[in-house]
């Protein structure tokens, strides 16, 4: 088992720009569609929290990119856990440009998300719940773990 969850993704034209290069507003969009399937996999009783009370409200995103990719280029998405706090996780991504002979890291980007839950004139943090906190566990970065830096 990995210590990341990952999604696959083949780069399409309209997420490129005039020059041919993935415009970055997609890593963006990819982050969250990421989030939105380990949700989807791991912990689809968060996904029913959030049909009724329960907010992931995103309070940073980032990016930082290494190298282009163009179109019909096969892509890793790699979601890690970087923090858990009782109310707030932060997510790092690894996008990886999936080539015939070997991989090579093109971006890597962050996301801090708060938990939520109320009506939308008094929402409150709420604690991170608790199977989104087990399911998180097998992708937690060492410093999570425990085991340092």
């Amino acid at each position: 088992m990995s210590d990341y969850y990952e999604i696959r993704h083949t780069v399409g034209f309209e997420e490129t720009n005039l020059v041919g290069n993935v415009y970055y507003v997609n890593y963006v969009r990819w982050q969250g569609r990421c989030r939105e399937m380990f949700l989807k996999e791991k912990a689809p009783a968060v996904l029913e929290e959030v049909r009724q009370d329960l907010k992931l409200f995103t309070l940073k995103v980032e990016c930082e990119f290494f190298s282009e990719i163009t179109a019909f280029d096969d892509l890793s998405i790699r979601l890690r856990l970087e923090e858990l706090t009782q109310t707030q996780i932060q997510f790092t991504f690894d996008y990886v440009h999936l080539c015939p002979d070997d991989e090579r890291l093109v971006a890597r980007g962050r996301q801090r998300i708060a938990c939520m839950r109320g009506p939308n004139t008094a929402t409150v943090p709420s604690r991170v719940p608790e199977q989104l906190r087990e399911a998180l566990v097998p992708y937690a970065t060492s410093t999570v773990n425990g085991r340092g830096a």
